[in-house]
This record gives C-alpha cells, sequence and structure tokens, in this order.
C-alpha cells in the first residue's frame, strides 16, 4: 500500500508525502491522482459551516493502493453532527469521480477529536475568524 498523503499533526490539511519506489503507481500519476482526490474532497462542505471539509481539517488520511482503492480516514466537527450518517457517502461520491480511481472506502475517526485549531487559514477566513 502507498501512502499518498498524510495529515501533518501540526497543520489543517492533507499534505502530499514521498512515494515509496515500490508503487505499482507511475510518480506523475500518482502525483494527478492525489491533486485530483484533493480536488474533489473540496467539492464536499459541512452544511453548518461555510467551508469544505479539506480546509476544516476533517480528513486525517489519505491512501492511494497499487490497486487504485482509495483509503480515506476522517472526522467530523462534533460526534453528533446531523449528517454523520451522510458526509462519508458525499466523499465517497466526491472521491469516486476521480479519473482512474476504482474503489473508495471512507473511516469516521474520532481520535484525535477535532478542534477549530486544525482549520486551514482559508477556512478560518471563510467562518470570519481573521
Amino acid at each position: 500500500m502507498t501512502d499518498a498523503m498524510e495529515q501533518k499533526a501540526d497543520t489543517a490539511t492533507a499534505d502530499v508525502t514521498d512515494v515509496p519506489p515500490a508503487s505499482a503507481i507511475p510518480p506523475e500519476e500518482l502525483a494527478r491522482l492525489s491533486e485530483d482526490i484533493v480536488a474533489a474532497l473540496k467539492t464536499v462542505y459541512d452544511p453548518e459551516i461555510p467551508a469544505d471539509i479539506y480546509e476544516l481539517g476533517l480528513i486525517y488520511k489519505i491512501d492511494i493502493e497499487d490497486d487504485r482503492t482509495v483509503d480515506i480516514q476522517m472526522t467530523l466537527t462534533a460526534p453528533g453532527c446531523p449528517v454523520a450518517g451522510e458526509m462519508p457517502v458525499w466523499v465517497e461520491n466526491a472521491v469516486s469521480s476521480v479519473e482512474g480511481i476504482q474503489l473508495v472506502r471512507v473511516e469516521i475517526v474520532f481520535d484525535p477529536p477535532w478542534t477549530p485549531e486544525r482549520m486551514s487559514e482559508e477556512a478560518q477566513v471563510a467562518v470570519g475568524w481573521f
């Protein structure tokens, strides 16, 4: 399995990491997939906050496997979020639209818990914190 992106602990958004040489996906294709996945995630908005889930820091991990299966770990702004059952489907549908992706699996996690500090500057501006 290839870790294509993993969120740094001190930032609000996922980062592209080095690709191990054993990946079956060529580096330039992996870079395109990574960029397209992030773009797809930026089309999914939290209905209670005027910012996309990527900039909100709700995406914790994105793995692109050699068979082009994408595993996403994400969280919610609160465990009792009213769209908790729907949001993973929104994420799955958005990422499934990326050309070359075979399967998308979304897992909701609550460790570490989401805090507003995970938001990017873009999201902070969108919610009026600047």
